[in-house]
């Protein structure tokens, strides 16, 4: 369709130059109404070219510009699977969905008994009006072919839109059930109202809710408003009531921190990446998380090397094969300790064992409090065939996956998930904060654009804060509470902004069906990604998913203000996206193999290389923090002054001190002995430690 847009558009050229001729004469005020018909006709213009015009003329496109028709063109490649599907699988729906529900019962009786002919009373109120003309044009011609195909493919899209949205569902399927399946039932939700209320803060009374919000509302927008009044700061109203947003300029890093970073640099012992496992596995024990699957107890002498060597192999994407070359170790060995210690089960285990000593180092608190954290995706190149790949011209040269990853703002990555690059991150942005099993006490999140803003909402709900880096944030939609004439008397430069009004009692109406949704994320009823990718697709129909837009809207205003009005919280928000981004580029250093590009081809197996590439990349956060502060001890007992402030400046994801490449043979014995007296490598400097 899109090729035959440009033929067409090609084609047309020359009579958009004709219409650009015409409109120069009929628009003209010194000629006259008696001239322009001759000037048209003869000098100007001429019959010549009007009649050329003529005949060039193509036909008028329908409203959707011809994708129907060219679906069509795939009419007789669907015939061959979907009378069988509509045969084997049944559906339902509520009642929003009754008239397709009887036009696909219909569309079964058409198939298995091979009439061609749609009945006149078949239904087709589901038909979406920018298709709805094909089928009035083939009923007005008589085409009962054309119309049969048109009425068929209108229903097998209406049904594909109304599985993504749960509209319809299949009794019996796990991807496509009943949407109230997703949620508590009515009767486990009047038991654990209360409960959840009290978690999250929120009241269970639907104008307590809606007052409290009106009351941050009006906090939020007197804050705006106080900002735009001033007139000449960052954030201002240009002559035509527009909203000028100017960007952040850089971050201020103090020089004193620079300084430190080299300082440290230089001071920090250098240690290969299996050295570096090996010492922080001797304080954390972390290789011991990894058990065999079918539960057996003993383990060899050999195991923890092994699993040393597995771990690199899939976290720098050599593969088992070329570390079993640079290690020593038989491929037989590596593959048989991949296959029974190294899933997704025990690798979340080592990231809980390596967060939580992270968490003990006494630098660690210096970094931030652990209560925010950010996330975004990571996109890696494959080659070969995935169902997780996709091609993004964007950013690959032929498919490619994303890795979705969160991030304290302690440096740490507390969870990761391998997703479709073509998908949106919004929807997975829940799933790791809610199934967050560190003691990482998160309570607000940050992240880029990436459509999250309309997560605002559930955020609110769980008694989180969502805190993303919204671009463009001058193009979206503000709302009011009240009406147009009180906003901009109550708030004049704001109110200007607020260019919707918010349905209240629609809020108040589903009050409680919100809540219950939020309390089924939070007693882990259903997965975040799961309900998000439901409603996000549901149509105008769901009341719910209606309800819960117009409370987005609500809290994405609340937030938009206090975003704008204060340029110290948007620092912030930076701040913590830029330390996910150091440790992307931290990733990128260790997968370095095979030109980074991943060639596991299961999800599994990516979820898995995933994992091992959180927790090594975690590792080398551990062990250069740990290090960190004991070349900062060792400068402060010399005497030399430095302040925490500085030290905040200072990232632990750094790999200068690091080599990733090379030999990778595992001798544990040998590397604990080159430990000192307290079970730490030296410092390049002399000092008291030893």
């Amino acid at each position: 369709m899109r090729d035959a847009l440009a033929e067409r558009g090609k084609a047309g050229e020359d009579r958009q130059a004709l219409l650009d001729d015409l409109l120069a004469i009929i628009t003209d005020p010194q000629i006259s109404d008696e001239q322009i018909g001759g000037l048209i006709r003869g000098e100007r213009i001429g019959w010549p070219r009007l009649r050329s015009a003529v005949t060039q003329a193509a036909p008028r496109l329908p409203r959707d510009h011809g994708h129907l028709a060219a679906l069509d063109g795939s009419y007789g490649y669907l015939r061959q699977f979907t009378p069988q599907v509509l045969a084997a699988v049944r559906f339902a729906g509520g009642t929003a969905s009754a008239g397709l529900l009887e036009a696909l019962e219909i569309l079964r009786e058409l198939n298995a008994t091979g009439a061609r002919r749609v009945p006149a009373d078949a239904p087709d109120g589901f038909v979406p009006a920018r298709w709805r003309g094909y089928l009035e044009t083939a009923a007005k011609s008589g085409n009962t072919s054309a119309y049969r195909h048109y009425w068929e493919l209108c229903t097998l899209l209406a049904l594909r839109d109304g599985l993504r949205s749960g509209d319809v569902f299949v009794p019996g399927s796990r991807r496509y059930s009943d949407p109230a399946a997703y949620l508590l039932t009515p009767d486990k939700w009047v038991d654990q109202r209360a409960e959840f209320c009290q978690l999250v803060g929120k009241p269970a009374d639907p104008d307590r809710a809606l007052t409290a919000a009106a009351d941050e509302l009006g906090e939020a927008l007197g804050e705006l408003e106080g900002v735009l009044a001033a007139g000449d700061g960052p954030v201002r109203l240009d002559d035509g009531g527009d909203l000028v947003i100017s960007p952040l300029t850089a971050e201020d890093v103090p020089a004193e921190a620079t300084t430190l970073k080299a300082e440290l640099t230089k001071r920090l012992p250098f240690a290969p990446i299996v050295s570096l496992l090996i010492e922080l596995d001797k304080r954390t024990g972390f290789l011991d998380c990894f058990t065999h699957a079918g539960g057996k107890q003993a383990r060899s002498p050999e195991l923890k090397r092994n699993l040393i060597a597995v771990l690199l192999a899939h976290s720098t994407n050599l593969g088992l094969t070329r570390m079993a070359d640079a290690c020593g170790i038989s491929y037989d060995v590596l593959a048989w300790t991949s296959e029974w210690y190294v899933r997704e089960e025990t690798l979340r285990a080592v990231n809980l064992a390596i967060i939580d000593y992270h968490q003990r180092l006494p630098l660690t608190p210096i970094f931030g409090t652990g209560t925010l954290s950010s996330s975004d995706g990571q996109r890696f190149p494959t080659r070969g065939k995935s169902v997780t790949a996709r091609a993004l011209s964007r950013y690959f040269a032929s498919e490619g996956l994303s890795t979705y990853t969160h991030v304290s703002d302690q440096h740490t990555t507390y969870g990761t998930k391998v997703i479709v690059a073509t998908k949106r991150e919004a929807h997975y942005v829940l799933d790791e904060i809610l199934g967050n099993a560190t003691d990482i006490p998160v309570t607000e999140h940050a992240t880029d654009t990436h459509g999250v803003v309309g997560q605002l909402r559930l955020f609110d709900l769980l008694g989180l804060q969502l805190s993303p880096r919204i671009r463009d944030l001058g193009k979206i939609t503000l709302d009011r509470a009240g009406s147009r004439a009180q906003v901009e008397a109550d708030f004049p430069h704001t109110g200007l902004l607020l260019t919707r009004k918010l349905n209240t009692d629609l809020i108040a109406e589903h009050y409680d069906d919100l809540l219950r949704l939020a309390g089924s994320l939070k007693f882990g009823h259903a997965t975040a990604s799961l309900l998000v990718g439901k409603l996000s697709a549901a149509g105008r129909q769901n009341a719910l998913a209606a309800a819960l837009k117009e409370y987005g809207a609500l809290r994405r205003t609340i937030y938009a203000a206090r975003y704008l009005a204060d340029p110290a919280y948007r620092r912030k928000i930076s701040r913590q996206l830029n330390k996910g981004e150091s440790l992307h580029a931290l990733k990128r250093d260790l997968l370095y193999a095979h030109e980074g590009a991943i060639r596991a081809r299961h999800l599994e197996a990516q979820t898995e290389q995933a994992f091992c590439l959180t927790l090594t990349t975690n590792a080398v956060v551990a062990w250069t923090t740990e290090y960190y502060g004991l070349a900062v001890e060792s400068m402060r007992r010399a005497g030399r002054r430095i302040d925490d402030e500085v030290l905040a400046h200072i990232s632990p994801a750094h790999s200068e001190n690091i080599n990733f490449f090379g030999a990778s043979e595992v001798d544990i014995e040998g590397e604990l002995a080159q430990l000192g007296p307290t079970g730490y490598r030296p410092l390049r400097v002399r000092d008291t430690l030893f």
